[in-house]
């Protein structure tokens, strides 16, 4: 009986540190983030990221080749995104509470950027009609919208949400950022930056 117990706590305690640092709780795909707690990590969208938060160890990697789709269902990768431009991808979903606090500052960040920097925010739901829905919604007007229902790029990445990925022109990583982060402020401004 006690072996069976400890199971069940090493199983909670493993899906709470894969989880998304807080889960909305607002339909079936969160509900088992909806107990995870807080990542000790985490950073409110309002305050600079600290600085374990920016990973610059895969820096120089080429994106991975997982395929995801556009809101049309054209297949897509994101070599054929970058085109010879920096590309920002960030990983998000409708039932990760940091991913929608930081869209808005995401959204910002991608208008100031543009023509320097495109700007891709990827769907991690398993339901494509819930992140429709959602960017419907919210209107944002500069962040160009994908969909990976099979959730390739996160298992590419081994990331957790959100997780954000600045790429140069030749498509080569800069850095990556774990957790959300206020997009329009002094520190994102400058990893911004960075591409160039």
């Amino acid at each position: 009986m006690v072996s069976r117990v400890a199971i069940v706590c090493l199983l909670g305690a493993a899906l709470a540190v894969g989880a998304c640092d807080k889960g909305s709780g607002d339909d079936g795909q969160a509900a088992g983030n909806a107990t995870a707690a807080a990542s000790a990590d985490e950073v409110p969208a309002t305050a600079a990221a600290r600085p374990d938060k920016v990973d610059r160890s895969h820096k120089g990697e080429a994106a991975p080749d997982a395929g995801f789709a556009t809101l049309a269902g054209a297949p897509t990768t994101l070599a054929q995104l970058g085109g010879g431009k920096p590309l920002l991808v960030n990983l998000w979903a409708t039932w990760c509470a940091p991913c929608v606090k930081e869209m808005p500052t995401l959204d910002a960040a991608a208008g100031a950027l543009a023509g320097k920097v495109r700007v891709v925010a990827v769907s991690q739901d398993m339901e494509p009609a819930k992140a429709k829905d959602f960017l419907k919604a919210r209107g944002f007007a500069r962040l160009e919208p994908f969909l990976d229902e099979k959730l390739a790029l996160s298992t590419a990445y081994g990331a957790n949400l959100p997780t954000t990925i600045l790429y140069d022109t030749a498509g080569k990583e800069i850095w990556r950022v774990t957790g959300d982060l206020d997009w329009t402020g002094a520190q994102a401004k400058a990893l911004l930056a960075e591409a160039g």
